[in-house]
């Protein structure tokens, strides 16, 4: 019997692993890097250990250094998590001849599914060899051969940039999975991404724990998923799951493990066998009432599952909450979460809490929020309304972008489930939710209030000019235009058509068309209001000059590394309008910074192994000057 357990991981899973472990009995130790001292999973563990370092190659890779900490802590058993370590068969082997439980399959099975290139010769599914891809091949995928969630990926559609695209690739896998291999395969455009949920004992039983969709995805990463994947015709369904059986059985399955597919044509294209717990795993735990984690502990003490699977029920939706930036190109957002609250009635899955701080090291996810409902209908409408009401302060996230995803008619309706979503619906989906107009006029009058009540003030005799105040929110600028009124309140001038009921520092009831809306609002000190849901920026009246910086510099978006500058770049030399000059790593993907317009590069202050802050100089692009049209 397991009395004490490990996780190898951090975040949300270590913290949900957790969550089981106190429901058995069993007594939990965490992992942490430098980075994750005060991380939640280290707070919700019976005892920690610390991994020198903050870059994963040092700690959560380490697992050497893993076994060294489980052995330290008297466990006696470890769980892999998702990511790291879960899919490495030396890590296997290394947690088994130390004398403790695996959580996991056997190490075979993971050599023989963990690898993507090995499971497709497996199965008989050759890659294309990178030396001898044409034109007609294109597009393709340049893809990792271990590990997952769409690092070390890229999509190639010219020819010319197939060998930088491996190059890169293959530097983010070896940095996010110690592995740097990567292949190439033929790009299936807009396909349907499905999965197939496997639990096995080591008696010859398998579940196939019914089907998932997982076709929002940006940058290869998966961003809504469900179970079970509508409108999959019977046979269809029936081949995904027989050949998921099929995969175990070849190769000695045994404990929680996923397929997955790409469907389009009505045809389904084997992707890979995932050797672990997949991130979505809640979306099958509530379609189906079980405790997979359970199971796998289970599983791992020798237990036998019952023959028959469980009899799946209603539909469940899981939405992952990024700290990122869809409008700026998915860009992850760092800093304090000064408040999360989640409504009842919803599942949370989370590595954070109020007070927490989001760093540049790990993947932007702060959480996944997860419904049941009977019908899909019912859950996509449960989910929108949870996520609407979830309270955030703090770094930008995509909770907006979720909520319209989940009421866009191509999702709701599930007309149209595919890989290509946000490439074609993006724009759409980022554009000012409904209500920012008026979240803005309160958040003028409560910062006028507030100001009332400090230094006095109101209304005056001799008409002064209208009060002025700027908000920046999702879709652009808000300008709010106010004044204050004989009997203490507030009169709107701009947008038209709000009438103002009442007003304090911390919630402003509004009229407008005959409806009173209350906001309540937040305001912190670094220009951060949060009005309900909307969460906004004060802009200042006068620009700062220092602030102003030459034209065509390059800044960082985002805080990082420079892992990567352009091969021969200097000083002085022409670039084209979208060249890539260098790349930044930044919560585990990279991200390449191109040129903006051609020009001749005039600074580079970039460096590989450079750390740099948001808005950092980067490098200057002078661009190239237009001669006057002659008259």
């Amino acid at each position: 019997m397991i009395s004490r357990l490990l996780v190898a991981n951090r975040g949300e899973i270590a913290c949900r692993v957790f969550r089981t472990c106190r429901d058995l009995g069993v007594s939990t130790v965490a992992v942490y890097s430098d980075a994750d001292a005060g991380a939640l999973h280290v707070r919700e563990a019976d005892a920690a250990v610390r991994l020198p370092g903050a870059a994963p190659s040092e700690t959560y890779l380490r697992g050497d250094l893993i076994v060294k900490a489980a052995l330290a802590a008297g466990a006696d058993a470890v769980h892999p998590g998702y990511g790291f370590l879960s899919e490495n068969a030396d890590f296997a082997r290394t947690v088994i001849d130390a004398g403790l439980f695996w959580i996991g399959p056997p190490p075979a099975a993971i050599e023989a599914m963990a690898s993507k290139t090995r499971a497709k010769e497996l199965l008989g599914i050759e890659p294309l060899d990178p030396a001898r891809v044409a034109e007609s091949d294109l597009p393709v995928l340049v893809k990792a051969a271990a590990g997952g969630g769409g690092r070390g990926m890229r999509i190639v559609r010219e020819l010319a940039e197939l060998a930088g695209e491996l190059e890169s690739a293959s530097a983010e896998a070896a940095s996010a999975f110690g592995d740097g291999e990567v292949f190439v395969e033929p790009y299936v455009e807009d396909g349907r991404h499905v999965e197939v949920q496997l639990l096995c004992d080591a008696h010859g039983t398998v579940w196939a724990l019914g089907t998932r969709d997982c076709s929002l995805q940006r940058r290869h990463q998966k961003v809504i998923e469900e179970a079970p994947a509508p409108g999959l015709p019977a046979a269809l369904e029936a081949s995904l799951l027989d050949t998921a059986v099929r995969a175990a059985k070849a190769v000695g399955y045994v404990g929680a493990g996923t397929v997955e597919f790409l469907v389009a044509d009505g045809r389904a294209h084997f992707l890979e066998m995932n050797t672990r717990l997949q991130v979505e795993h809640p979306v099958t735990e509530e379609v189906y009432g079980v405790d997979l984690v359970a199971l796998q502990l289970a599983v791992a003490e020798g237990a036998k599952l019952p023959p028959e699977t469980p009899a799946p029920r209603g539909h469940a939706i899981e939405a992952r909450l990024y700290a990122e930036d869809p409008a700026r190109g998915w860009a992850p957002q760092t800093g304090a979460l000064r408040l999360f609250d989640v409504p009842g009635g919803v599942r949370l899955d989370t590595g954070y809490a109020s007070g927490d701080a989001i760093g540049v090291h790990y993947d932007p996810m702060i959480a996944k929020l997860t419904v049941h409902a009977p019908t899909r209908d019912g859950a996509v409408r449960k989910l929108a309304r949870a996520l609407e009401r979830t309270r955030i302060h703090g770094p930008v996230t995509n909770r907006d972008l979720l909520v319209a995803s989940l009421r866009h008619p191509e999702y709701a309706t599930a007309d149209r489930l595919d890989t290509g979503f946000y490439d074609r619906n993006l724009p759409a989906l980022t554009t000012a939710p409904e209500g920012a107009e008026p979240a803005a006029v309160a958040a003028a009058l409560a910062a006028a209030s507030a100001r009332r009540g400090r230094f006095g003030g109101g209304w005056r005799n001799l008409r002064s000019q209208d009060e002025t105040r700027t908000y920046g929110g999702t879709g652009g600028d808000h300008e709010v235009r106010y004044r204050p009124t004989r009997d203490g309140g507030y009169e709107v001038t701009a947008p038209e058509g709000v009438r103002v009921v009442a007003a304090t520092p911390d919630r402003v009831s509004l009229e407008t068309a005959g409806v009173v809306r209350h906001f309540d609002v937040t305001a912190y000190e670094d220009g951060t209001v949060h009005v309900g849901g909307h969460r906004l920026t004060a802009r200042p009246r006068f620009t700062d000059p220092r602030e102003q910086t030459a034209p065509g510099s390059l800044l960082a978006p985002m805080p990082g590394t420079v892992v990567r500058v352009a091969d021969g770049l200097a000083v002085g030399d022409a670039v084209t309008a979208g060249q890539p000059l260098l790349w930044l790593e930044a919560m585990k993907m990279e991200h390449r910074v191109a040129a903006p317009a051609s020009g001749t590069l005039t600074a580079l202050h970039a460096a590989p192994g450079r750390q740099v802050e948001v808005g950092a100089l980067l490098a200057v692009v002078q661009t190239e000057e237009r001669p006057e049209a002659q008259s």
